[in-house]
């Protein structure tokens, strides 16, 4: 069983990787054997996870700075990965922001783009010259951080919301363009999860009437709890790809 969820080998990128949802992802793969690279504009949180890494795992791990919504500056990290490295096995993308809270009708073009150039826009830049990479080595797996948004309408969320539905649809394109390249491209949907950014409103009076309204389990999750996930979608068969894994406490069934 041990050889079915073993990473050793292989090379794991991934965006926004130092905290939150993102660093869940970058502790399970060197967990399981993986050299990864932390990719994100703070490359100083993502060099100090990438040394706590090695110390806890024996793996290669850097930490490296990219700005998801510069073409330029994610082809030039992209290159330099791979001069090092030689290769790209997983690709996980999990670089987002959720934008300015506001009405549709009061959302001004620079607030509606900047959540686009990071939530999509940055998800394609990177898809697109890492898949270039792994259709070299007929072999590879593209993992994509959409969010429950992709499918329940959320007031003052609009650009959040149609970008991750965005993410959604690429997700499945994608799929079905590179399944003949041995590469599979699939997205998870995060529910409400308790992080440092989320924390102090989860646990206001507001966050917990949400929680009683919203999440049928009644609680938010535990960063914990995506670990396997992650792990069984950077090691599952060639016959799952073009979907979208919704871990929500059932928010999206009711």
């Amino acid at each position: 069983m041990d050889n079915l969820f073993s990473l050793k080998g292989k090379n794991a990128v991934v965006i926004g990787g130092y905290r939150g949802i993102g660093s869940v992802f970058s502790e399970t793969y060197a967990a399981a054997g993986a050299n990864v690279i932390i990719c994100a504009r703070s490359v100083e949180k993502c060099n100090d996870l990438a040394a706590k890494l090695n110390n806890d795992y024996g793996t290669k791990n850097i930490g490296k700075f990219i700005d998801v919504k510069s073409s330029h500056s994610v082809d030039k990290t992209i290159y330099e990965i791979i001069d090092e490295y030689g290769k790209i096995d997983i690709l996980v993308n999990s670089a987002g922001i959720a934008g300015s809270q506001k009405a549709t009708f009061e959302l001004t073009d620079e607030e509606i783009k900047n959540v686009f150039d990071v939530d999509f826009f940055g998800i394609f830049y990177v898809s697109r010259v890492v898949s270039r990479a792994m259709i070299e080595h007929k072999n590879g797996k593209i993992i994509n951080v959409a969010s429950i948004a992709a499918k329940i309408a959320t007031r003052y969320m609009a650009g959040y919301c149609a970008s991750k539905a965005a993410v959604v649809q690429l997700t499945r394109v994608m799929a079905l363009e590179l399944m003949k390249y041995n590469i599979q491209v699939n997205a998870v949907c995060p529910g409400y999860f308790l992080t440092d950014l989320n924390k102090d409103f989860l646990s206001s009076e507001k966050g917990r009437k949400l929680i009683k309204k919203t999440i049928p389990i009644n609680r938010v999750g535990n960063l914990d709890e995506l670990k396997t996930t992650a792990l069984y979608l950077a090691t599952c068969p060639p016959f799952l790809t073009g979907t979208e894994i919704y871990i929500d406490g059932g928010h999206t069934i009711i």
